[in-house]
């Protein structure tokens, strides 16, 4: 096994460095075991700093939760997914419950899968539209409401968390998408997290979708809120509000997150550079105009094309054109605009 460069994580102890690389070659076979070995420096220094049993069983149970949930989407994690979120309070037959169910059957149509809360109401509502074999289900245990519907129940795609961080962290790290129906408390929690963590790029830009039953008022009602109290005063930006798009139509929900993949496939930052993977080529007038419209969010430099992994960066998807600009991390909702011209071109 090469060295790992653990050692001023570990206080310079080559002999704790050596027990930590045996437990390793011993017990794992991971490329990754420099990361391995960190966590195990950190288990080592929670023993040292007399952590409390309680925090122990806090952290324990957190990691077990995440590892756990991390195996049961690894086998999935070539197929795109949407978070759905609603009220779980939501009556079947209810306008907002049919019209859940009709996403969700058409993100199934075209291949996608749901992840729902798998309780009921909307929940339940993606789970039926898109059927138990295109269904994930990240339960929460709670003393009231929540329970896991029929649909999903006992499925070897359900999770069930007791945490509500890390089963958020869930929704939002294996989402290719997220789709919000009227619900309380919780649907407003979940869709102001995601807007958060997109705006202040925390996570990946993903199409946010806001959807109302057809005449439904729930989310327009939000939106002029949010004008009102967020944009007008100045706490969010005017670009800010590119980051979700409000509707009481399937099909233009639907057709919003599709398009935000027709030619953008992912992102990943490298050495400082933001490497935007296409599925193709953008064609040379359309880089020369998005250097001409978008340059006010560059540190430096020009957006340019590769026709595959620049220097530095893993080679994930060798195949894939990439186009490369120094970001400056502040104006997402603009980046988004760039990442609609991507796709328009």
């Amino acid at each position: 096994m090469a060295d790992l460069d653990t050692r001023a994580i570990i206080s310079r102890d080559p002999a704790r460095e050596r027990d930590i690389n045996e437990f390793l070659d011993r017990y794992t076979d991971s490329p990754d075991k420099d990361l391995l070995a960190e966590m195990m420096v950190t288990i080592s220094r929670l023993g040292r700093d007399g952590t409390g049993r309680g925090e122990l069983k806090l952290i324990s149970k957190a990691f077990k939760e995440l590892r756990y949930a991390f195996k049961v989407f690894g086998a999935y994690r070539h197929v795109r997914k949407v978070s759905i979120f609603g009220s779980s309070r939501t009556p079947v037959g209810h306008p907002d419950y049919i019209q859940a169910d009709a996403f969700a059957r058409r993100m199934r149509e075209v291949n996608w899968m749901v992840i729902t809360g798998a309780g009921d109401g909307i929940m339940r509502a993606g789970h039926d539209g898109a059927g138990r074999e295109a269904s994930f289900g990240v339960a929460i245990r709670l003393p009231f409401e929540q329970r896991t519907n029929t649909i999903i129940a006992d499925d070897p795609k359900l999770i069930n968390f007791k945490y509500f961080f890390t089963r958020k962290l869930l929704f939002i790290k294996e989402a290719s998408a997220v789709a919000l129906f009227p619900g309380g408390f919780g649907t407003q929690d979940e869709g102001f997290e995601a807007l958060t963590l997109v705006q202040t790029g925390k996570t990946d830009i993903v199409p946010i979708v806001l959807i109302d039953a057809p005449g439904g008022t729930y989310w327009q009602h939000w939106r002029t809120y949010v004008n009102a109290e967020l944009l007008r005063t100045g706490m969010i930006s005017p670009e800010d509000m590119y980051l979700f798009r409000v509707t009481d139509d399937v099909e233009t929900a639907v057709g919003e997150i599709l398009q935000f993949y027709r030619r953008y496939h992912s992102s990943r930052y490298v050495e400082g550079k933001l490497v935007l993977r296409l599925l193709t080529p953008v064609p040379d007038e359309t880089l020369v105009k998005l250097n001409d419209e978008f340059s006010s969010i560059l540190t430096g430099g020009r957006i340019e094309q590769f026709p595959g992994p620049i220097e530095g960066e893993r080679g994930e998807y060798p195949e894939f054109p990439r186009l490369v600009l120094e970001f400056n991390r502040r104006n997402v909702g603009l980046l988004r605009r760039l990442i609609d011209e991507v796709n328009r071109a």
